[in-house]
């Protein structure tokens, strides 16, 4: 999550904040899994965790309300490439209106049809073009995740506020007419100071309060489930999880199903771990993130043996290489992509990478590596500063493969021991034309290009 030049009160505050990691991301004994499973019957869509999530946004994406429509354009081929979900940003009415990026939450139900904070269309467009969108992803199989953004809202008009202090800017009567707010849902409040983080000055909403939990997650016409049944989301992104307990998304997403992910913006393994278990859901791998920037950037691939989520609990790991936050993996960023895309986890794209900087037919490539051949345990074959080599060891379906990365200026080759005895492979990414015979011991000889990657698996 990032909020620019957003206007609270008489003061205009300048934000550049970072916030915002196949296996099958759910976990089939929770509530939540088996609602998402009926909902993928229903909708056709593919489940997620097949293919790859799409971030279909960037920071300060084109205003004017052409986003959605925009997005609805792409859909179709980025199903075919691969893709299972696609991520979208915050998609209500935000103070900033039609030149917010929507981290800043005014009415959780205007999606664009109502004429308040200075605009009728979001940045993005109209509800009309949302629901849109939407159908046309449903129409290709894509699951639609909505940002949830339930940490602040922004927009308040001023109230004298006895618990603060002062006057505070919390009193919030949208023309949509639900979800009313007032200084009693805000912290501090008649019976609690604060929770886990407040956000940028920020009006903080109060979790505790059974007024607020009714009107994200418990009414019939809540947050959660007007997002889910009204406006067909089909599962969830929240934002700044640092800012409230894990049990409040676990509630949410209780309540409605669905895949969901939280961004727990740490490096620390141990706390990522330890909120994926909590809040019984994903979070992005930061702990992956942190060690590629060390590899690809610090040109130390020996960063790879470090921590990362998808080693603890691949299952609740969405990996990435950039996001609308942060993007500081520059240098061999597809060196990145190799890497998310042959490991465990639940990859996730970044759309500015897909559609304006990389080669998208490499990325493809690698798409559909990951979904064709990446499947089952990862083990480790060779480790240094400029080569790294792993293999999955197949399952589900998969004949696994092995991945060779090469960050050196000249052609590499390895002798490493495969899971196929006696059997041709070939490299899938064109890189090498060697199809080497394995021995009968299993072992064979395999190559990378400089500054490049090669993946093997059975002709």
């Amino acid at each position: 999550m990032k909020i620019n030049h957003l206007f609270y009160g008489f003061l205009t505050l300048t934000f550049l904040f970072a916030s915002c990691s196949k296996d099958e991301i759910l976990d089939p004994v929770t509530s939540e899994s088996s609602d998402l499973q009926e909902q993928v019957s229903s909708k056709a869509l593919k489940p997620i965790g097949s293919g790859v999530m799409m971030q279909a946004f960037y920071w300060d994406v084109p205003a004017g309300g052409t986003w959605w429509n925009v997005i609805k354009g792409k859909v179709s081929s980025w199903s075919n490439a691969g893709v299972d979900a696609i991520w979208l940003p915050p998609a209500s009415k935000a103070q900033n209106g039609a030149f917010s990026m929507g981290y800043d939450p005014f009415d959780y139900y205007d999606f664009g049809q109502y004429n308040q904070m200075g605009s009728t269309e979001t940045r993005f467009g109209s509800k009309s073009e949302l629901e849109s969108l939407i159908s046309r992803a449903h129409n290709n199989g894509l699951s639609v995740i909505a940002d949830i953004v339930i940490n602040h809202n922004s927009g308040g008009d001023l109230e004298s506020n006895e618990f603060a202090g002062k006057s505070t800017y919390t009193k919030f009567t949208p023309l949509s007419g639900k979800f009313n707010r007032t200084k009693y849902d805000f912290h501090p409040n008649d019976q609690y100071s604060s929770d886990s983080g407040f956000f940028g000055g920020f009006p903080d909403l109060s979790h505790n309060k059974p007024y607020v939990q009714d009107w994200l997650w418990k009414r019939s016409n809540s947050v959660a489930k007007y997002y889910k049944n009204t406006m067909k989301f089909d599962g969830w992104r929240f934002d700044y999880v640092k800012g409230f307990a894990p049990w409040v998304p676990r509630e949410f997403n209780r309540a409605v199903g669905g895949f969901a992910v939280g961004e727990y913006w740490d490096g620390n393994v141990n706390t990522l771990n330890w909120w994926v278990n909590e809040a019984q859901m994903s979070a992005f791998d930061f702990g992956c993130y942190y060690k590629m920037r060390d590899a690809f950037m610090g040109n130390n691939l020996n960063a790879l043996s470090g921590d990362m989520l998808w080693k603890r609990n691949a299952s609740r790991a969405v990996t990435f290489v950039a996001n609308h936050d942060t993007d500081e993996i520059i240098n061999n960023k597809i060196l990145a992509y190799a890497y998310i895309l042959t490991h465990e986890g639940y990859p996730a794209l970044f759309y500015r990478d897909y559609e304006d900087w990389l080669d998208k037919n490499k990325l493809n490539n690698l798409i559909w590596i990951h979904n064709n051949l990446a499947g089952g345990s990862t083990t480790n074959l060779w480790t240094d500063n400029d080569e790294y080599i792993a293999k999955r060891n197949g399952g589900g379906g998969k004949n696994g493969l092995i991945v060779y990365i090469n960050n050196s200026n000249s052609w590499k080759e390895r002798w490493v021991e495969t899971n196929w005895s006696s059997r041709r492979i070939k490299d899938y990414t064109g890189s090498s034309g060697w199809e080497p015979v394995t021995q009968g011991g299993r072992w064979v000889k395999i190559q990378a290009p400089p500054k490049g990657y090669s993946v093997w698996s059975l002709k």
